[in-house]
């Protein structure tokens, strides 16, 4: 049975906070404040996204309101001090998402992009909703029961057919005991097991092995 698949469709926020490039300063910080968010897309026609507004945007005005730029990689910073709407301010072209895409693709998405949140884009560009850093952790909420329920049937059915190997979890943490005396096992089931969405960590005390998830 293979392990269900979790994409950022499951865990995003569908009803998104948007703006159009005419949205003024004062409008996007009011929204911001108002809905929470630390960044807003920028939509133009019937949804498609064309830029992202984040706080990183709008604090150059504050940043450069009595002093000017004195590095060179302070000059497009700067530019956006001058800002009063949403296309001035804006980052463009938005770093995006598709729903279809991995946890785990999202995860390394705003980790290289150094962003806390995505526009969610259908294939032509058009706004589906938005996940943020919080969103991708929700996996982490899975229950214990339900995390026993995946690594037994997705992963040991597959691993270790016709074998009983004990193990349990607690607070996303799975701990393997008893006999496996196949060492070459070890390294593949830890590996398949921390794949699973949700869990925090594995831990090998196995009869036969060697310990601590070699």
């Amino acid at each position: 049975m293979p392990a269900p698949r979790y994409t950022v469709s499951d865990v995003m926020t569908h009803t998104a906070v948007a703006i159009g490039r005419e949205a003024s300063y004062k409008e996007i910080v009011e929204l911001m404040n108002q809905w929470k968010v630390s960044a807003v897309p920028v939509l133009e026609g019937e949804g498609r996204v064309v830029g992202v507004v984040s706080e990183a945007d709008l604090l150059p005005k504050e940043e450069f309101r009595r002093e000017e730029p004195r590095l060179p990689d302070q000059l497009e910073e700067a530019s956006k001090a001058g800002g009063v709407l949403a296309e001035d301010l804006m980052s463009s072209p938005a770093v995006t998402v598709h729903p279809d895409a991995t946890i785990a693709e999202a995860a390394r998405i705003m980790a290289r992009k150094h962003v806390k949140r995505l526009p969610v884009v259908n294939g032509v560009g058009m706004l589906e909703g938005v996940v943020s850093r919080s969103d991708l952790l929700k996996v982490f909420l899975r229950p214990d029961e339900e995390l026993e329920e995946e690594i037994r049937e997705a992963v040991l059915t597959d691993l270790t057919p016709g074998m009983s190997l004990e193990f349990s979890v607690q607070d996303g943490v799975v701990t393997f005991r008893g006999p496996l005396h196949d060492r070459a096992l070890v390294p593949l089931l830890a590996r398949a097991v921390r794949a699973v969405e949700g869990v925090v960590d594995v831990r090998m005390e196995l009869d036969g092995a060697s310990p601590a998830g070699a």
